[in-house]
Formats: C-alpha cells, sequence, structure tokens
C-alpha cells in the first residue's frame, strides 16, 4: 500500500502534523490477554469501583431497581439493531412497542397523545417550548427557576439565536422564600408580572429541582388568562404513580430515565412530550398510529412524521431525528412488569422512604421548603460546607446529596438530597449518624 501510494513508512502520512505535536514516547499499552485473564481483569476492576456504597444522589437521575426482564427484551436481535421504522410491512414488533408506550405516557400525564420519543428531559423541555412557539405565534418564553439548571442551560442553547433575532429573551421566575405558602415553588405574583402579550409559554418543572410539586392549577391559570401554554416537565417520572398528573398543562415533557434505564446507561436517556390533541401536527418526534390492512387485522404504522425532519430541515418540528425507541423499550417493558399498582406502590415506597430521610437526616441541619409539598428529594442547609462534609460521608462509604451553591448561591451550604426504593433505612440512620458528629472527631477516625 505503502509503495503504490509513494510514501516510504508510515511516519510520512504524518508528516503534516507539526513535530511539536507529536506522540514521541512509546505507549504503555499492556500485552494481549486471553478470554480468562480478561474476565479475572475486569472482576479485579469492579472490585475497585464504588461497590457498596449508599448513595442519596437525585436530581434528575434516580436509581431505580431494574427487572431483569428489560435488559433480556432489548438485547433481542430485532430490537436492538432495528433502525427508525419506516417500512411498516417489516417493523411490527418495533412499531407495537411504540405505540404501547405512547399509550402508557398518556396515561400517566393525562395528555391526549405522547411521542417516542426525544433524545432525554433537558432536550424534550426546549423541544416543547419551541412547539409553543409555532402554536401561539408568540416568541417569549417565561421559565421557573426551579426548573432544573441543567434544562435550563440546553433552553437557553435552544434559544440564543431566536432571542437575538426577536428580542424576546427568555425570562426566569424566582420561587417563594420561607414561612411563605409558595416557598420553594414558583412565585405566583412574579409570574403574573413575567406573563405578557409575548409569552408563548410558561414552563415549569413538578416535582421542581428542590423536590417540591408545584401548584399547576394556579399556574395553568395565569398562563391561560394571558393566551400562553403551559409544559410542565417531569423529571421524575415514579411520581406520577401517586402525584395528581398535569392534566391543566398544553404539553408535557418527561424524562422517563426512572422507568428501567440505568443511571450509568452511558448515553440517550428517555425524553418525552406528550400534549392536547388539538396540538398534534406540531409535535416534534415520532407517533406511531393503529390502523387495518386490507383483510382488517390491527397493524401500527409511522404516521404525522413530517419527511422534511429527514430531508428539509428548515421546515421540520424538530432537528433531532435519531430513534430513541431502544430506550422507550425499556421504559414500556418497566410499566408493563409493575402496571398501574405496582408504579403507585412504587411511588409510594418513594415518597415514604424521602419522608423518612428528611426527617432523620435534617434533624442535622435545616430542613428548606420543609412546609410544600414534596416527592422523594429535599434541600438541607447545613453549617458544614458541602466539601467537608461529603468527604466525611465518603470515609464511610457513603454519597451525600448535590451541592446547590453552583446554581443557588442564595441557598449557601444546601444540598440536595434524594432517597428512593433502595435506599434502605440503615443507609439512612448511617448517614444521619455521620452527620452529627463533629468533624474533628470525624477526622480523628
Amino acid at each position: 500500500m505503502l509503495r503504490e501510494i509513494g510514501a516510504s513508512s508510515i511516519d510520512d502520512l504524518f508528516a503534516i502534523i507539526p513535530q511539536e505535536y507529536r506522540l514521541t514516547r512509546d505507549l504503555a499499552i499492556p500485552r494481549q490477554m486471553g478470554e480468562s485473564e480478561i474476565v479475572d481483569h475486569f472482576k479485579a476492576a469492579a472490585a475497585q469501583n464504588a461497590n457498596g456504597y449508599a448513595s442519596f444522589l437525585g436530581a434528575g437521575v434516580y436509581r431505580h431497581y431494574r427487572p431483569v426482564l428489560i435488559d433480556a427484551i432489548v438485547q433481542r436481535g430485532e430490537f436492538l439493531t432495528s433502525y427508525t421504522p419506516y417500512q411498516a410491512e417489516i417493523t411490527q414488533g418495533t412499531l407495537q412497542a411504540i405505540f404501547e408506550f405512547q399509550t402508557m405516557i398518556c396515561e400517566l400525564t393525562g395528555m391526549d397523545i405522547a411521542n417516542a420519543s426525544m433524545y432525554d428531559g433537558s432536550t424534550a423541555a426546549p423541544e416543547a417550548a419551541m412547539m409553543a412557539m409555532r402554536v401561539t405565534g408568540r416568541d417569549g418564553v417565561v421559565v421557573a427557576r426551579t426548573v432544573h439548571p441543567e434544562y435550563r442551560e440546553v433552553m437557553h442553547t435552544y434559544a440564543q439565536h431566536r432571542e437575538v433575532a426577536t428580542g424576546h429573551k427568555a425570562r426566569e421566575v424566582g420561587y417563594g422564600p420561607e414561612g411563605t405558602n409558595y416557598a420553594g415553588r414558583i412565585d405566583l405574583a412574579a409570574l403574573e408580572q413575567a406573563v405578557t402579550e409575548h409569552t408563548a409559554c410558561v414552563l415549569v418543572q413538578s416535582p421542581n429541582f428542590f423536590g417540591v410539586i408545584e401548584d399547576i392549577p394556579a399556574i395553568a391559570e395565569i398562563a391561560h388568562r394571558k393566551g400562553a401554554l403551559l409544559v410542565v416537565a417531569v423529571a421524575e417520572a415514579v411520581s406520577l404513580g401517586i402525584v395528581r398528573p398535569p392534566v391543566e398543562a398544553d404539553i408535557v415533557t418527561m424524562e422517563a430515565q426512572s422507568f428501567g434505564v440505568a443511571p450509568s446507561f452511558g448515553g440517550p436517556f428517555c425524553g418525552v412530550i406528550a400534549a392536547k390533541e388539538k396540538y398534534v401536527r406540531q409535535m416534534p418526534g415520532r407517533l406511531v398510529g393503529q390502523t387495518t390492512d386490507k383483510q382488517g387485522r390491527r397493524g401500527f404504522v409511522l404516521t404525522l412524521s413530517t419527511r422534511e425532519q429527514h430531508i428539509r430541515r428548515e421546515k421540520a418540528t424538530s432537528n433531532i431525528c435519531t430513534n430513541q425507541a431502544l430506550v422507550a423499550l425499556m421504559a414500556t417493558v418497566f410499566m408493563t412488569v409493575y402496571g398501574k399498582e405496582g408504579i403507585r406502590e412504587l411511588a409510594q415506597q418513594n415518597l415514604a422512604k424521602a419522608a423518612y430521610a428528611a426527617k432523620t437526616i435534617g434533624a442535622n441541619g435545616t430542613l428548606l421548603f420543609g412546609q410544600s409539598p414534596r416527592f422523594s428529594e429535599f434541600v438541607l442547609q447545613t453549617e458544614e460546607a458541602p466539601e467537608q462534609l461529603h468527604a466525611r460521608l465518603l470515609q464511610e462509604k457513603i454519597i451525600g446529596g448535590v451541592a446547590l451553591e453552583r446554581w443557588y448561591p442564595e441557598l449557601g451550604n444546601a444540598t440536595l438530597w434524594c432517597a428512593t426504593e433502595l435506599t434502605t433505612r440503615e443507609q439512612i440512620d448511617q448517614a444521619a449518624t455521620v452527620m452529627a458528629q463533629a468533624p474533628a472527631v470525624a477526622a480523628v477516625r
């Protein structure tokens, strides 16, 4: 090959790269290993991981039990290797799985239609805002500061050039302070002032980033009175097993990661958009419909997926056209295994675990927004800095809550804690015991 292209050595192929940027040392690449050696190698590597740690992390990604049936189904070749199901006659299994997913999402959210699916919850929320702009013909967006900070960052990325073109920037509305009826929830008086005749939609999250449940009917009344749509983001899908669905919303976006997608999945999660039926033609993503063939047999087809989305991007409802059906299938299997009663019981377990954790761990600081209804998460303010607190907890194989100072500096030494059905009473008690110890005493240990 070198002779044919007129090169004397492999190095000639890299001559264009300046010398100072070339790797001049030999890489310490270990020798090849046999299969049995590789198995032993990975067992040793796994032993070095954070195995056996208690975790109180949440903040948009949640640990829930994954039935083993999920992997048994999604690793079947016909699902694992499938592409976008354009040809209905040979992709009935994938299409039916998507259809069942859409149906279950509608039942959970109280909406008429649902797509399958978006990349994740953080992209579904701004996609819904863009959808609201197309529906209303307006350009303004009002976003609650209690929406996940990373969701808001993605929203800014989506809207920054549109904001420059229209002059209508997304407006953030803060949350109510301690001692008020809306502590940790969107400030309704400020929302009333923020929504104008230019507002396409109001975007809120419930349960919000603090784990607090928003007053959706009151927010909807303000938005609709001024001609704006209401978009509700649900980051913790399990909450819909017990929390009243946001039926007053026009569009509901959801991160369905809790439904069978491991936190360590390593790629996309499962974003969803559900909406009222009258907005169906402005919905991004794919929708599968049910029909019958010439013999009257039940069948499924990809419908209302605008071809412009794949060819003429300027006419598309979304620039995302990657097929997320495999991740949606995980959620479908999860919801099928649990069923309505199972998801309700799962939500009740999460509610009870979080309430016990807030009471027990919260005794070591100030529980913020404690008078507001919440689900699975709570905010704790401590005299000790989060970095120092986390270091002490890690010594006992405990991963504490997420430090909030980066996004909410006004809360000081505040951390966001989460408890799910996988969090045990013993783990909660141990975390509370470690936190109760004076930092100096813990350092001696």
